[in-house]
């Protein structure tokens, strides 16, 4: 299925992503750890079925030094040894931040009393705006079949400011 409109073609939707990349640097410029970012940003991609945010956070992370074991544990993060207390409770929060309609509290009090034993206040408001951002983003992506495979790490440093 090829994509149904570029989004990157588009005067509206370029000066969009012009703004929308301008609030993502806000958290790309917080204390919340850039693997944290990255491996949030990757778990609601999976979530949403979003090939290309999918494609493109696991090469960021990968280019930022991410291990492979890891980026291919994500899916399974419960499952697995590799990641940090901090990590899996922002994991958490991803999941449960982006299936609200699945639960009636939405986050947990349970998650969200995890992810404060292991963030600060800034660290906090970067994983709720993170998991919010992505979210958009990732519906953005899907709704017009933004297909992933051609994202090369860095391609839109210094795109938007």
């Amino acid at each position: 299925m090829d994509a149904r409109f570029n989004l990157f073609e588009n005067e509206i939707a370029a000066k969009f992503a012009k703004r929308f990349a301008n609030a993502g640097l806000v958290i790309q410029q917080s204390s919340l750890p850039h693997s944290t970012q990255e491996l949030v940003s990757l778990r609601a991609s999976q979530i949403n079925g979003c090939g290309w945010c999918i494609d493109m956070h696991t090469k960021e992370a990968a280019a930022a030094g991410e291990s492979a074991v890891r980026l291919n544990l994500v899916a399974a993060w419960r499952e697995s040894t590799v990641f940090t207390e901090a990590e899996r409770a922002a994991l958490a929060l991803a999941e449960e931040g982006t299936r609200l309609a699945d639960a009636q509290e939405g986050v947990s009090d349970e998650t969200w009393a995890e992810v404060r034993k292991h963030h600060d206040d800034d660290q906090v408001a970067a994983l709720v705006v993170l998991v919010a951002l992505i979210n958009a983003a990732n519906r953005l992506a899907v709704i017009v079949h933004q297909k992933g495979g051609s994202y090369e790490a860095g391609m839109f440093a210094g795109s938007f400011g």
